[in-house]
């Protein structure tokens, strides 16, 4: 199950605590489904609840806050840490967030791990995995995937021109940056930034590319319920 405490301390810069904060505000339009595609069941449950197990199995997460809607009951009866400040885009719903942590004993100082709802088959390894390479580093970074594909331009349905792929990479969550610089980039970015990476990269940064999973895809688009529930089966 899900983290039911975030604990209220205020660590030191030398020892951060590290937090997930998961949005999950969004009505996932493309996705076909009616309501918010995070709660449609997948391989028997819904598929935000197959995101949340996977940080309830990092152990070195202080706790994972959910930003919701604001009058989304869907969590009610549930022991999962949640706050309805929603916004109207993703990032004002991860500043909101932030700002929600704090309030709730996070520092400045801390790691936040941001992500998608709709990518329910994130593993606690693949969690592990970008803490591992983050935790010292001075900026933060996100799980990614090369592209493994040959990239095309596209101009009025045709190709125009085919791109160079080798230093091309597909951005993933969760994405890990301290909590007080994370939260200084998204305002000074504002909120048409689509992933916290770009945030900082407005900021002159440049986070560290973790490589991730091809399986780590965000559930998007109608076949992708299909595919998600087959892989979490085959895993079951």
């Amino acid at each position: 199950m899900p983290q039911t405490t975030l604990h209220l301390s205020h660590p030191a810069p030398s020892n951060p605590n590290l937090w997930g904060l998961i949005p999950c505000a969004g009505n996932g339009s493309r996705s076909g489904a009616t309501g918010p595609k995070q709660y449609q069941p997948i391989a028997g449950k819904a598929m935000v609840l197959h995101t949340l197990a996977a940080f309830a199995g990092v152990e070195r997460l202080a706790g994972t806050l959910v930003v919701v809607s604001a009058g989304d009951d869907f969590f009610d009866a549930l022991p999962v840490q949640v706050e309805a400040c929603g916004g109207a885009t993703r990032a004002l719903s991860v500043a909101n967030g932030l700002d929600a942590l704090l309030q709730r004993g996070a520092a400045l100082s801390d790691w936040v791990l941001v992500h998608d709802a709709a990518r329910c088959l994130i593993t606690p390894t693949q969690i592990n995995s970008l803490i591992d390479a983050c935790v010292d580093d001075v900026i933060g970074g996100l799980l990614a995937l090369p592209l493994p594909d040959t990239l095309k331009a596209a101009k009025d349905g045709r190709v125009a021109a085919t791109l160079e792929r080798s230093d091309k990479w597909l951005a993933q969550t969760p994405q890990m940056f301290r909590l007080g610089e994370l939260k200084s980039a998204l305002l000074a970015a504002g909120d048409a930034v689509t992933d916290e990476s770009s945030a900082m990269e407005f900021m002159g940064q440049r986070p560290l590319l973790v490589e991730g999973s091809a399986q780590n895809f965000k559930v998007t688009y109608p076949p992708d319920f299909a595919l998600a529930e087959s892989v979490l089966l085959s895993r079951a």
